[in-house]
């Protein structure tokens, strides 16, 4: 059975914002692992529409830049929307009942699903879906923006932590 888990990058107060902050080298390097590992993503409209930008080339692109592309490429994504009509190549819309769909996603596949989203995480959470929460905090005050924690606050249990470059720790935790 498959694990869902939702990891992102995370200021110290607890907002996500990839256009104030991203990864350092080495950080996205292992995100390019995290990638080649996982089954494969579910997404929300949002975040969906901003990693499409994954799928087209961009000669510019360094070799991490190319190998984070083709892991994202060859993974099967999951879009939960109920506005998109079509989504891009190795791609499908989730449709019906969200509990539902999940549960089916969890059990027909193994290893982890990365879930791509405070909205949707948010909605996953209050379904008691999600299995682990990883935040990669990085040392940055946004004073605003998106919450990591976009709805309820559930009860964790700190299961790791480890630092991942030389300003970035990941907090590894479970449902409590």
């Amino acid at each position: 059975m498959a694990k869902l888990v939702f990891g992102m990058n995370q200021s110290l107060d607890g907002y996500v914002d990839h256009m104030e902050f991203g990864p350092s080298p080495t950080l996205f390097r292992h995100f390019i692992e995290e990638a080649r590992a996982q089954a494969g993503s579910v997404y929300g409209r949002c975040v969906y529409e901003l990693m499409r930008y994954w799928d087209d080339e961009h000669p510019e692109w360094d070799e991490d830049r190319r190998a984070f592309a083709a892991a994202w490429r060859r993974q099967p994504k999951w879009v939960v929307s109920r506005t998109l009509t079509s989504v891009g190549p190795n791609a499908r819309l989730v449709e019906g009942d969200l509990a539902v769909a999940m549960r089916k996603l969890k059990a027909e596949h193994e290893g982890e699903i990365e879930v791509a989203g405070p909205d949707l995480a948010r909605s996953l959470t209050e379904l008691g879906l999600i299995d682990e929460y990883r935040i990669y905090l990085h040392p940055v005050v946004l004073g605003g923006g998106k919450p990591y924690f976009a709805g309820p606050r559930p009860p964790l249990r700190l299961v790791a932590h480890d630092r991942l470059d030389a300003d970035v720790i990941r907090l590894r935790y479970v449902p409590a």
